[in-house]
């Protein structure tokens, strides 16, 4: 047989036994070159792969070839340089494989320090702890302690916007750091890592750019919702992912739903994002609130009386950047107007924040129009009825609580009788099904939508 059928052969061999976007990444692009007595040359794109095929791949290749040209059977790799010059170097495939070194390793690449992107603002220290955020807080603790080594790889934190998802993260990238100095630790969000992968395409340096990311040993990915509809990041973060993961580095994301509600993300994706822990953080109760509040003050140096602390924090509920915006804003005001914090000013600072909030229409307020304009029972829309009149209206109040409340697809589902998350994500896809298919019903939306934004309007 020439170098291209025992090539094929192996291919063949190979194919059955990964899957198939690492045979497609790893293997369609290695071209064979020749074959000489138990040696088979093949060439491949650059040095990362050759790497990359020694370090994952050798006892695959050993299996493959060996059937094919016997126990002594050995592969020579030609690389790619600048697309004109080759260079090679066999590599036996004998048991004490691993020991050989990679002559093509670039120098000191294993020792380049890596800027984390971290905000050293973000620590434990300062992340104030409450039933909101107590299995999350423990599982970064945990972490912090041994990256890689619990059972929380991935850890995806995931909660409403607000509520310290990237001050947890961080955190847990800071706190390592600090006991592990020789560890890689890389924040990005979402949208850079994407821009990234735009860039190495245009450029031609994918490659490059994953072997950048498998130096990593402590990746945190803030916001993957936003992975969402981009095949190409979600493919390469995939690949990415997967190799950290096998070879025990730690991995960490954040997210504005849980995993299994993410919507456009390939499902092999939401499966590996749900092998570790997801924790979710939820809007701190009062006692909390006025924790985080108490600390946001000491480290700014303010003090306020309880009195005005309370009021603050019994009227700004949901977000903690909120809080951090009314401390924010009574320190801006005493200091231009020269003037001491008072409970007028409090009242005045909060009123702004309170009544933007009030400005938002709510999940109820909606279910109320829709149920008038069906002519229906409210009651009805909680109900488990499955009369076709009602199930639309109850779908349609689903949709819209979605495009004009800032609530969660959890929050929506409890204002309809406790459905959960993908009750709710199924009506919305009725809805948006039914707009395409029924200009009647696409009117109906519309009319509704119209009240909906009147009735913001008004308030």
């Amino acid at each position: 047989m020439n170098e291209k059928e025992i090539w094929d052969n192996c291919m063949s061999f190979i194919k059955g036994n990964i899957n198939e976007q690492s045979f497609k990444t790893w293997f369609e692009p290695i071209k064979p070159i020749k074959v000489e007595d138990s040696v088979l040359t093949i060439q491949v794109p650059n040095k990362f792969f050759y790497e990359w095929l020694e370090e994952n791949y050798v006892d695959l290749l050993r299996k493959a070839l060996r059937p094919e040209l016997g126990e002594m059977a050995s592969l020579e790799y030609q690389i790619l340089v600048d697309n004109h010059r080759k260079i090679g170097k066999p590599a036996p495939l004998m048991e004490d494989n691993e020991e050989i070194k990679n002559p093509f390793v670039i120098p000191g690449i294993k020792k380049v320090k890596v800027d984390s992107q971290l905000n050293t603002k973000y620590t434990f220290d300062n992340y104030v702890e409450g039933d909101c955020n107590k299995l999350a807080r423990s599982a970064g603790m945990e972490i912090a302690k041994n990256p890689g080594s619990t059972s929380f790889n991935p850890l995806v934190l995931f909660g409403d916007t607000g509520l310290g998802k990237t001050h947890l993260s961080q955190a847990i990238g800071n706190a390592i750091k600090v006991k592990y100095s020789s560890k890689q630790v890389l924040y990005v969000t979402t949208e850079q890592f994407t821009n990234q992968v735009i860039q190495s395409i245009k450029s031609n340096t994918v490659n490059d750019f994953m072997t950048f990311y498998q130096l990593i040993d402590v990746l945190i990915v803030d916001d993957i919702q936003f992975l969402a509809n981009r095949p190409k990041t979600q493919e390469i973060f995939f690949n990415i992912f997967n190799q950290l993961h096998q070879n025990g580095k730690q991995i960490i994301l954040t997210s504005d739903r849980a995993p299994k509600d993410l919507q456009d993300v390939e499902k092999r994706l939401i499966s590996r994002f749900k092998w570790g822990l997801n924790a979710d953080l939820n809007s701190p109760e009062f006692e909390t609130r006025i924790d985080i509040f108490r600390k946001k003050m000491e480290n700014e140096g303010v003090k306020l009386n309880d009195e005005f602390v309370e009021y603050i924090c019994h009227h700004v509920k949901n977000n903690i950047r909120e809080l951090e915006g009314v401390l924010i804003s009574l320190v801006a005001r005493a200091s231009l107007n020269k003037t001491k914090i008072n409970l007028d000013l409090v009242k005045e600072v909060v009123q702004h924040f309170v009544s933007s909030e009030s400005k938002e229409i709510s999940v109820e307020n909606i279910k109320q129009l829709v149920a008038e304009y069906f002519e229906l029972p409210i009651e009805k829309l909680q109900g488990k009825t499955r009369k076709r009149q009602v199930v639309i209206a109850r779908q349609l109040s689903m949709y819209l609580a979605k495009n004009f409340t800032t609530s969660s697809l959890k929050t929506i589902g409890s204002n309809f009788g406790g459905k959960d998350h993908s009750t709710v994500i199924y009506s919305i896809k009725a809805v948006q099904d039914l707009m395409d298919t029924d200009s009647l019903f696409k009117d109906t939306v519309s009319q509704l939508e119209k009240k909906v934004q009147l009735s913001l309007n008004v308030q």
